[in-house]
């Protein structure tokens, strides 16, 4: 999320609390997140630390904030449609059991497969991530290009050897990934 697609979570919890995340992130502990990414926390478990907290949920609201939250960042749907039938166009995602109904729908037909960290137990940038993504995809390493918004993962991705770059923008990100020797 955020590389290819816009993240809508902190809009939605917003929208079903009627708090700014900034309030939210400091009145609750905030290992539930990570877990529920990990797949190692039931859904219900994770509201329930909301209200454990004080913090009365629109779990409903939530959801309806959320799937109508995605939205493609300029120019990657088209990037990625100029990659299809060159290379596996995968993505690898920190996100929750959500990242199913996501895959299926605005990443739908889009993507040639998708990997979370909910399905992998294991959250970017730790090493395990990429190695479980890797071993899923029956790659090397060097057969992999990596692209993430976030430097830590970027790093972690170069850290088990992937060629990997920081999203800053789709022309910046064709630019790169031509300098790969990639068709785009």
């Amino acid at each position: 999320m955020d590389t290819v697609v816009r993240d809508p979570y902190r809009e939605a919890l917003e929208a079903a609390t009627g708090l700014p995340v900034t309030d939210l992130f400091t009145r609750r502990d905030g290992s539930a997140y990570p877990a529920l990414e990990r797949g190692e926390l039931p859904e219900a478990d994770y509201w329930a630390s909301y209200a454990e907290a004080g913090i009365p949920v629109d779990v409903e609201a939530f959801h309806a904030a959320r799937r109508a939250g995605y939205r493609w960042l300029p120019g990657m749907r088209e990037l990625l449609a100029d990659l299809e039938g060159h290379v596996l166009r995968v993505a690898a995602s920190n996100y929750p059991t959500w990242i199913d109904e996501v895959a299926e729908g605005v990443l739908g037909g889009v993507f040639d497969d998708v990997h979370a960290s909910c399905h992998l137990g294991v959250r970017k940038p730790e090493e395990a991530f990429f190695v479980r993504l890797l071993g899923r995809l029956d790659a090397s390493a060097d057969e992999v290009v990596f692209v993430d918004d976030r430097e830590a993962n970027v790093a972690g991705a170069r850290a088990v050897g992937m060629r990997a770059h920081r999203f800053e923008g789709a022309s910046s990100l064709r630019a790169w990934l031509r300098d790969c020797g990639l068709v785009v």
